[in-house]
């Protein structure tokens, strides 16, 4: 379904990320990964599903780095057809707590990071009359939770510019949806699971319980494969008329 088309996914050494990479890979999308850490382990998952696949190191919260690497994704493959803005941080403390350079780097990296790659994106986009932005929100681009004051807004932001993003190019072939996540086993999540545990004396397992039934009916994480699955969908003829949607797959979270 992809074949020839090239898809930049910003953090996506592990996690969500990697994920989307994989499901777009499958439909034969060459891939530019990014993001810190071990990139040889994801490169080779990549290789093996036989597309073509590159690997740029930018930090996302530099939108010179940015630069770099949108001008590296074109020079190796043409242009990035699918881009998906998938880099984000996390940190957790109430509002008069909260270090300022925590909240400067959450907002560069989970918010501004998208403007960057997307405005540097579009012109070949819509010189081809084709292009596919998707951003990973998330919930939190929905509805709020306390002690992530940073997150929270960065991904109320995201939600934002994506509307923004569709509203402007609606009369072309290109589309801009982001997609919100509800709880998923992340190596982010993890840290979670593993700091509730701590802090209440339970198995990892127990732990993983009480975070879901706090906010998610459906009691159990969704999953990076999933949400690749519904990027493959909004780059499918079916989402061509699918513009500026806020979907979330959170387990029933927001339908309370």
């Amino acid at each position: 379904m992809l074949q020839g088309k090239t898809a930049l996914v910003t953090g996506s050494t592990s996690g969500i990320g990697l994920g989307i990479a994989k499901a777009l890979a499958k439909q034969g999308a060459n891939i530019v990964l990014n993001g810190f850490g071990d990139a040889e382990g994801p490169k080779a998952e990549i290789a093996a599903l036989g597309v073509k696949v590159a690997y740029h190191g930018a930090d996302m919260s530099k939108a010179s780095e940015i630069e770099a690497m949108m001008k590296f994704a074109a020079d190796t493959f043409g242009r990035v057809d699918i881009l998906v803005n998938n880099a984000g941080i996390q940190h957790v403390a109430r509002i008069e707590d909260f270090p300022v350079e925590r909240w400067d780097a959450i907002i560069a990296i989970n918010l501004s990071s998208a403007f960057h790659a997307t405005r540097l994106a579009l012109p070949a986009m819509k010189a081809a009359n084709w292009g596919r932005i998707i951003n990973v929100a998330s919930i939190h681009g929905l509805v709020g939770s306390a002690e992530k004051s940073a997150y929270v807004a960065a991904k109320h932001g995201v939600v934002g510019l994506t509307k923004v993003t569709a509203l402007e190019n609606a009369t072309t072939g290109v589309t801009c949806n982001a997609i919100c996540p509800g709880w998923v086993l992340t190596p982010l999540v993890q840290k979670q699971v593993d700091a509730k545990a701590a802090a209440m004396g339970l198995s990892n397992e127990e732990a993983k319980k009480v975070l879901l039934q706090e906010k998610e009916p459906s009691m159990q994480f969704t999953t990076p494969e999933e949400l690749g699955e519904l990027a493959v969908f909004f780059c499918s003829a079916a989402g061509n008329n699918v513009r500026g949607v806020a979907w979330n797959m959170d387990g029933g979270w927001t339908a309370q």
